[in-house]
């Protein structure tokens, strides 16, 4: 009996010698950087929807001649800056080549000194604040700027609706409504309009009180760069209160669920925004199905299948990403922040490259408009600031 099982034993082991092994890809990990709970983290999943879908459809890269599997490393920064730096301190544990996000300037900000100190790339998918990159060596971004977009409300404000005066409502501690302000202001007032700003404490619930303070103020036009929730509860207050004027807002009101509850409300919407479903068909129609094949990402997209502009911001980041690592011809984070300057990639929302800080060069944004009685969202145009 023990000959036999001897016997066994090498029949095995030769058998085993005799079939090929085939050892899997090598791995390159990306870091993705996103709010999943908190004020943004409607907007932060919507983000990695993009990232997620660009992923199913190139989930491999060449390097160096060699074949990798790319893994998304994904971490909740919670939306605010205090977690910024532990969500970011993760992300540099986990060996990412190159980091996606954040939704949101000042999270991303705060995980920028970690970055930095590590010598990771980050690049921004929808962070408009300057000082994402302009305080931070190795983040890149592929969106336009607050300047950019708070000058392109102030000239709809005064070219397009044809008012001088403008009320700005923003969330107290938030860098990235007060930047838009800021920018807003000074572009408004430079052609010759007149400004009142007022700040809300988070987590508010009630905005009765302030619209009534922009209708008393005979604001023609209500400009409010603030979280999707609050934009809701804008909306729903405008509506109730009858003001008559334009609500202005900014990228982070391109949501469905912004969209939604404004069905049925006599307000007049405008935003300004990254992406236009239609601009590109064939990517509308590929993550349509896959989310529509994905009971957690249409979910994860607020229960339709409605693009958000994020969400193709999300996927162009991706594959600009893949654009750095195969330039590189190496996983190692410096190689890959040496190779992101000269990286240019045709994506869904347009040709990106970088300026000499990391900067996209965009120099237009779409402008849609709340269709409120289907409940849906219509381009008006694209616009620029000359």
């Amino acid at each position: 009996m023990k000959k036999f099982f001897a016997f066994a034993l090498v029949l095995v082991m030769v058998v085993a010698l005799a079939v090929p092994a085939y050892a899997a890809n090598p791995v390159v990990k990306i870091g993705v950087f996103e709010p999943q709970t908190g004020d943004n983290g409607a907007g932060g999943k919507q983000e990695i929807l993009g990232m997620q879908y660009a992923n199913s459809v190139q989930p491999t890269v060449e390097i160096a001649g060699v074949e990798y599997d790319v893994q998304l490393e994904i971490v909740d920064n919670r939306t605010n800056a205090e977690n910024g730096p532990s969500a970011a301190a993760e992300l540099v544990n986990r060996d990412v080549s190159v980091v996606l996000g954040s939704y949101g300037s000042g999270v991303s900000m705060a995980g920028g000194t970690v970055f930095q100190e590590a010598g990771v790339p980050a690049i921004g998918v929808t962070c408009t604040n300057p000082q994402v990159t302009s305080d931070c060596d190795v983040y890149f971004r592929i969106c336009f700027l607050d300047p950019f977009q708070g000058t392109v409300h102030a000239n709809y404000a005064v070219n397009e609706v044809g008012t001088m005066k403008a009320y700005t409502l923003a969330m107290l501690g938030s860098d990235y409504d007060q930047g838009l302000v800021y920018y807003f202001t000074q572009a408004f007032e430079a052609l010759g309009g007149e400004v009142i700003s007022e700040d809300f404490p988070e987590a508010t619930s009630n905005f009765v009180s302030y619209i009534n303070n922009a209708k008393a103020a005979g604001a023609g036009v209500i400009f409010a760069p603030v979280s999707t929730n609050y934009a809701q509860l804008i909306i729903e207050a405008a509506s109730a209160q009858g003001y008559e004027g334009q609500l202005l807002g900014s990228d982070t009101w391109d949501n469905n669920m912004v969209v939604e509850s404004s069905t049925g409300k006599d307000v007049e919407i405008k935003i300004t925004t990254f992406y236009q479903e239609g601009g590109n068909p064939e990517f509308d129609e590929g993550i349509k199905a896959w989310m529509n094949a994905n009971p957690d990402a249409l979910t994860n997209n607020g229960g339709n299948d409605m693009v958000s502009a994020v969400t193709a911001m999300g996927y162009d980041a991706y594959f600009v990403a893949l654009e750095a690592i195969k330039a590189a011809g190496d996983t190692d984070p410096a190689a890959v922040l040496e190779a992101l300057p000269g990286v240019s990639y045709e994506g869904v929302s347009g040709l990106i490259e970088f300026d000499e800080i990391g900067d996209a060069k965009r120099d237009q944004a779409y402008i849609k408009t709340a269709n409120t009685a289907e409940g849906v969202w219509e381009f008006v145009k694209v616009q620029g600031i000359g």
